[in-house]
C-alpha cells in the first residue's frame, strides 16, 4: 500500500529498497529554502542495519501489508516461544530474538498480538500492562521522600525495574511492557 513520505509513522514497517524496514525515528523538516521532506531513521528486520533517509514530502512509500492475529502464549525452548492460536488452535512459533527482553513478561495464557509478513513472524505485541511480583528490592532509606526517587527492584521473572520506595519484596505490581516501567502497586 503505497503512502505519502509525510504520513510515516514511527513503529511502521516499509518496503523499500528491496528489503523490510522498521521505522525508528522521523522527523518532517519545512526549511525556509526548497521543499519540505521527511527525514526517517529505518532498522531493516532482515539484515539489523540501520539507514537513515530523506523523503521529499510529494514522494510515496510502501507500507508493507502485514497481518496481526491475537495468539496465547504457551510455552518456550532455548531458541523459540510457542503461541497457540485460541481459535484454530495452530500453534506458531517465534524466535527468541524476534521477542527480546519482553518474551520474559510472558505468562501462561497471555494473550498477545502477532505480526505476520509473508506468513512469518516478525513481531509480537504485549498487552501494555501486565502483572508481576517484587521478588527483591533494596530496603528505603530513611527521609529519601522527594517523589522522583526510585529504588532498584528485580521482578520475580528476572526483570529489572526502578519502583518507589514504598513497595517491598513479595508486593505484586504492574509494570508497564512498552517501556518496562512501574505503574502501580496492586
Amino acid at each position: 500500500m503505497k503512502i505519502n513520505a509525510s504520513e510515516i509513522r514511527v513503529g511502521m514497517l516499509l518496503e523499500y529498497k528491496d528489503d523490510l524496514w522498521q521505522v525508528l525515528k522521523t522527523q518532517h523538516v519545512k526549511p525556509g529554502k526548497g521543499g519540505a521532506f521527511t527525514q526517517v531513521e529505518m532498522k531493516s528486520l532482515n539484515k539489523n542495519t540501520k539507514l537513515n533517509e530523506r523523503f521529499r514530502s510529494s514522494e510515496t512509500v510502501e507500507k508493507a501489508a502485514l497481518d496481526e492475529n491475537n495468539f496465547n502464549y504457551s510455552y518456550d525452548d532455548d531458541i523459540n516461544y510457542f503461541f497457540i492460536d485460541p481459535k484454530s488452535f495452530e500453534q506458531v512459533e517465534v524466535k527468541k530474538e524476534i521477542v527480546g527482553d519482553k518474551g520474559k513478561l510472558l505468562t501462561e495464557n497471555l494473550e498477545v498480538k502477532i505480526s505476520f509478513y509473508n506468513e512469518k513472524p516478525i513481531s509480537i505485541e504485549l498487552p501494555n500492562q501486565v502483572h508481576c511480583k517484587i521478588e527483591t528490592t533494596d530496603a528505603a532509606l530513611k527521609g529519601q521522600t522527594v517523589s522522583s526517587s526510585y529504588k532498584p527492584a528485580t521482578l520475580d521473572n528476572g526483570l529489572n525495574i526502578q519502583v518507589p520506595p514504598f513497595i517491598e519484596a513479595g508486593d505484586e505490581v504492574i509494570v508497564d511492557t512498552r517501556n518496562l516501567e512501574y505503574v502501580k502497586k496492586i
